[in-house]
């Protein structure tokens, strides 16, 4: 009988065991905690960065509110000889066709930043669809190229949004770096901040219409040459096919395919 007892004991403590097991198991993975331990994303990740391991990197503008400093950042761009990635509200495109053509004539890349800057998690598909339509199309009327690359809004972003972007062609691209430029800091801050903070494939951060941002660019781009960098648009860094996405939002090329 004592045995017998026994032998239930331990059978309710393994049942309760490999529930507790299973129950852990799917908090992992709903949590996104699983996506971390294999390395990989189990959601739709926008992209980062770049895993690489050439000494290069895309610096990025948001426009969407102005063009006070554009022409210095355009300066120092053509000054350097570096092309980059302007991503532009539909807003600015119209009220700025000049500024969009003066960008693309001296052989920058620009992307779509929406049509009216939403929070375009809030949306469903047909508005996604709405919103990237529309502003690429302002885009492209303007450039006759093909827009490729698409920046949320405020960094918000979910699974619907870069699954739609992707339908109509579009890579979803962050940063890896934020220049913090939109909180009207210092040339040396803004420095400090992006210099300690790039590697091989970084996408960094910048707004057309910091205020301090035409400042901080030109020492920016010499210390980051002078210590092996090279520049290069977005679209240039990022991988087309054959990739995975790291569980950081790194696009990590995949071997042997």
């Amino acid at each position: 009988m004592y045995f017998a007892v026994v032998s239930k004991k331990k059978f309710l403590s393994a049942i309760c065991v490999l529930l507790i097991i299973t129950l852990a198991t799917l908090a992992v993975y709903k949590t996104g905690a699983y996506q971390a331990f294999n390395g990989y994303a189990t959601r739709r990740l926008p992209i980062y960065r770049v895993e690489t391991e050439e000494k290069k990197l895309a610096i990025s503008f948001d426009c969407a509110w102005g063009v006070d400093y554009t022409d210095k950042l355009l300066s120092v761009m053509a000054e350097e000889n570096v092309r980059c990635t302007f991503f532009m509200v539909e807003f600015w495109t119209k009220k700025h066709p000049d500024y969009v053509e003066k960008i693309f004539s001296a052989g920058h890349e620009i992307g779509t930043h929406s049509a009216t800057h939403p929070y375009m998690s809030k949306l469903d598909e047909t508005a996604i669809k709405k919103e990237l339509n529309s502003s690429t199309q302002a885009i492209e009327s303007i450039t006759g190229k093909k827009v490729e690359v698409f920046r949320p809004p405020y960094g918000d972003y979910d699974d619907l949004l870069i699954e739609t972007a992707e339908s109509l062609g579009l890579y979803t691209i962050q940063w890896d770096v934020d220049s913090l430029d939109w909180k009207d800091l210092s040339e040396n801050e803004i420095c400090d901040r992006v210099i300690k903070r790039v590697k091989n494939g970084s996408i960094v951060l910048f707004h057309n219409q910091g205020l301090h941002t035409a400042e901080a660019l030109p020492k920016i781009i010499k210390t980051l040459k002078n210590a092996g960098f090279t520049f290069v648009p977005i679209g240039e860094l990022i991988y087309r096919d054959n990739y995975k996405m790291g569980a950081d939002g790194s696009q990590i090329k995949r071997q042997n395919l």
